[in-house]
């Protein structure tokens, strides 16, 4: 078994000049040919070319897509493949056993550690659902909102 060595790299984006090359379409196929002859030469056989997306910062916070132009080459793994073999493994039971020992005891670690849950200052309770999504209206008014309002409450009244 014989496996396959991959390199992508960046298709040229402007041509190279060369005696007797005037055009630019001329100039670009130049520098094609160059980057496929000298890739050639170290073994590698071209496969394809590729546009593909690239997230990228614009920006502080903005991210644009970017679409480059990729070249896929490929050759053989001068190491053999034949080395390799997956390790198999022992096909599962039918049904796994399980106490009811043990099942009792996990149900009992799983309430034990609800109980243990104590919720932090703030809202203690949400509203009802209302029926429309990725909406869930805090009901009243958290610890730290409340001491916002007593200070904000406390200046006007100075004023």
């Amino acid at each position: 078994m014989s496996g396959w060595e991959y390199k992508v790299m960046p298709a040229p984006t402007k041509g190279q000049k060369a005696k007797g090359i005037k055009s630019a379409e001329a100039r670009f196929a130049f520098a094609l040919e160059t980057l496929m002859n000298d890739m050639g030469r170290e073994g590698w056989e071209f496969q394809r070319a590729e546009t593909l997306p690239s997230i990228e910062r614009s920006g502080l916070t903005g991210s644009t897509t970017e679409w480059r132009n990729m070249l896929v080459f490929r050759r053989p793994v001068n190491e053999p493949m034949d080395d390799f073999e997956p390790e198999l493994l022992p096909a599962p039971s039918e049904t796994p056993h399980v106490s009811p020992d043990a099942a009792s005891d996990s149900a009992q670690e799983d309430a034990h550690e609800k109980d243990d849950f104590v919720p932090g200052p703030g809202a203690t309770h949400m509203a009802k659902d209302d029926g429309v999504e990725e909406t869930s209206p805090v009901s009243g008014m958290t610890a730290s909102l409340r001491k916002l309002a007593d200070q904000r409450r406390v200046k006007n009244t100075e004023n």
